[in-house]
């Protein structure tokens, strides 16, 4: 049973009133049994709040920063109308911090054998599964004097997606492939790997890709046109070791490489390639394989969810083990990880040269764009302090892409907004060099 401030209210309405009539004892006495008489009728007029009914629906996936409505659908079975407040309770980071609380909250009145649809709009700010909690019911009676009060267990659950907010960057990257590709009305040729049609020979064409075969049985001079290869093979492997889980800003360094990561995927399928993904640390969190382009993206968004980063270091030696097993031929590998000096130093530049021998590899970091502004600070002592440490932190980072790159890797050392589209840039450049 739960009393209410109406009750405190007419408990000192009425002690006033007797007060004036009564001896002070036999007054209050007086008040006393009066409310409580009060009480006890009025929560004998209250519906049951356990004997109530309820159902699910709505939204079971949302990208983040989407908005998500679930419905929940409550039947009054008892004889008795429901006066009620309604609490449908999320973890809190279902919902925006300290303005949507109030969404979950609901008044209702129902009539007897009567439902009612509340619906709770969330807004998550985590990425993953997020679980209802409860549903808290305080049922009144009709003098709002006391309620009875219940909680029911109503599942439901809500996955929330990485946002792939570099999307936007699709048409274009898409545009450059089909220039690169020979599709469009410019059919610009970049020098590829597969055959692609015979074309006349016009000034300024390269020699090498004369037809001598073509031009003898057409009697005018041929050459010989390519286009990037398609069906080949990318493995895109995120690290989700610690170094995956510093902010820059306002994410992680994990969720920036998974938007990257998503991009480029959606890129390569459309260019005929076939994509694969992997997050490791010292075991397999997340794994895709063998989607066709039609299911590869709401494959990757779905294992990507729930993974998190782990605070622990990076198996370098496991990892490069696992690619082998995942690249039994020449694969575009393309590793999202940090350009920390002794991770890449202790562990992964010793496993590199087996990954390079038969694989075209990428090194994905993100920057923090924090470093840049620190870099160009003058106007106070600690600010030069800061430069200071920007311009090591700088001259540390491009020391280890400097080595990387002696190894035959190609390294894209870019902010989070910028990461995507650079990265998916450098596949472009790949493909018209014929490097995959």
């Amino acid at each position: 049973m739960t009393l209410t401030g109406r009750t405190a209210l007419i408990a000192a309405v009425g002690a006033l009133f007797v007060g004036f009539v009564l001896p002070s004892w036999l007054g209050v006495l007086t008040v006393q049994l009066t409310l409580l008489i009060a009480i006890l009728c009025d929560l004998a007029l209250a519906a049951p709040a356990r004997k109530l009914h309820f159902t699910r629906t709505g939204d079971t996936t949302v990208r983040l920063t989407d908005e998500a409505r679930t419905h929940l659908t409550l039947t009054n079975p008892s004889r008795r109308t429901l006066r009620a407040e309604v609490r449908d309770a999320w973890p809190p980071s279902s919902f925006h911090p300290g303005t949507d609380i109030a969404a979950s909250r609901h008044t209702v009145h129902i009539p007897t054998a009567e439902r009612r649809r509340l619906t709770t709009a969330l807004h998550p700010t985590r990425r993953g599964d997020h679980q209802a909690v409860r549903v808290t019911v305080r049922s009144y009676g009709p003098l709002g004097l006391a309620a009875r009060q219940a909680h029911h267990h109503v599942p439901w659950t809500l996955r929330v997606l990485p946002p792939f907010t570099s999307r936007k960057h699709l048409p274009a990257k898409l545009a450059r492939l089909r220039e690169l590709d020979g599709r469009t009305s410019i059919l610009t040729r970049g020098e590829g790997t597969e055959f692609d049609s015979l074309r006349d020979y016009a000034p300024g064409d390269d020699t090498r890709s004369i037809d001598w075969r073509a031009t003898a049985r057409q009697q005018t001079l041929a050459v010989r046109t390519w286009r990037p290869e398609r069906d080949r093979r990318i493995l895109l492997v995120l690290d989700t070791g610690r170094t995956s889980a510093g902010r820059v800003g306002d994410i992680p360094r994990l969720d920036a490489s998974m938007d990257a990561a998503l991009l480029l995927a959606a890129l390569a399928t459309r260019a005929g390639d076939r994509v694969d993904l992997l997050a490791y640390d010292r075991r397999i969190r997340a794994s895709v394989q063998g989607h066709n382009a039609a299911d590869l993206l709401p494959a990757l968004t779905d294992a990507l969810a729930s993974v998190e980063s782990e605070l622990v270091e990076a198996d370098a030696r496991g990892l490069a083990a696992t690619i082998h097993r995942r690249t039994p031929r020449r694969s575009l590998i393309v590793l999202f990880t940090g350009l920390d000096t002794a991770p890449v130093e202790e562990a992964l530049l010793p496993v590199l040269p087996s990954l390079t021998q038969r694989n075209e590899i990428i090194v994905a970091a993100v920057a923090d764009p924090r470093i840049e502004e620190m870099a160009a600070g003058r106007h106070t002592p600690q600010a030069v302090y800061e430069a200071a440490a920007a311009e090591q932190t700088r001259a540390a980072r491009r020391h280890i892409a400097d080595r990387l790159r002696h190894n035959g890797i190609t390294v894209i050392d870019s902010t989070p907004t910028h990461l995507a589209p650079d990265l998916a840039d450098a596949y472009l450049a790949l493909k018209a060099a014929g490097r995959l």
